[in-house]
């Protein structure tokens, strides 16, 4: 299998994490491409309508794409339980959270990287920020107890959102009033596999 991937993307982190942490490193070969909002290369668009990465691309049947879809491939494939049946809404809701802090994130990144500066909107990145700054506001309130214990996707998850704000955003000080959160994230981001997927 071949999984498509651009290093600094976050939800492209999550399926890299978890490849690390499920042992598949050696089943699933990661493939770096050149593509952007603006300008999808072509091997994306080929396993991913939409245009997006990560897409994972099978021998055995067609290629599947959405983080949140390949992780959980990956992760019956790994025989992992990083979905645990016990606890598995709230497992979704924290990874949904996480991911929902990525897409607002990212959009911020978009906008203020790919746009020409006259045609930015300063107001658009604010409520972008604002829709992150509540969720890591709520994760810190709300989630910490399902942040602890055995790994699970909404860790991963949380990490690399948190991550991805620390290398795009990090004059925001996202740590600020959220500090269980940050001593939670400063020991998660010591793990081998979150060491071996950091952007640069």
């Amino acid at each position: 299998m071949q999984l498509l991937i651009s290093p600094a993307s976050p939800f492209v982190r999550k399926a890299r994490v978890l490849i690390r942490e499920t042992g598949l490193v050696d089943t699933v070969e990661e493939v770096v491409v050149s593509t952007s909002a603006f300008n999808s290369a072509p091997e994306v668009i080929a396993a991913n309508p939409m245009g997006k990465i990560p897409a994972l691309i099978r021998a055995d049947g067609p290629a599947i794409y959405d983080s949140r879809v390949i992780t959980r491939f990956l992760n019956d494939l790994a025989g992992a339980n990083l979905y645990p049946q016990s606890s598995i809404w709230e497992i979704l809701t924290l990874e949904a959270t996480a991911d929902a802090i990525m897409d607002a994130t990212v959009s911020m990144a978009y906008e203020t990287r790919l746009r020409p500066a006259d045609q930015q909107s300063p107001d658009w990145v604010e409520a972008q920020w604002a829709k992150a700054a509540r969720g890591i506001a709520a994760i810190n309130s709300r989630w910490m107890s399902h942040l602890t214990g055995p790994l699970n996707i909404g860790q991963i998850a949380v990490a690399c959102a948190l991550s991805y704000i620390d290398l795009r955003h990090d004059a925001r000080g996202w740590r600020n009033g959220n500090e269980a959160l940050a001593s939670w994230h400063a020991e998660f981001s010591k793990r081998d596999s979150m060491v071996a997927t950091k952007a640069e």
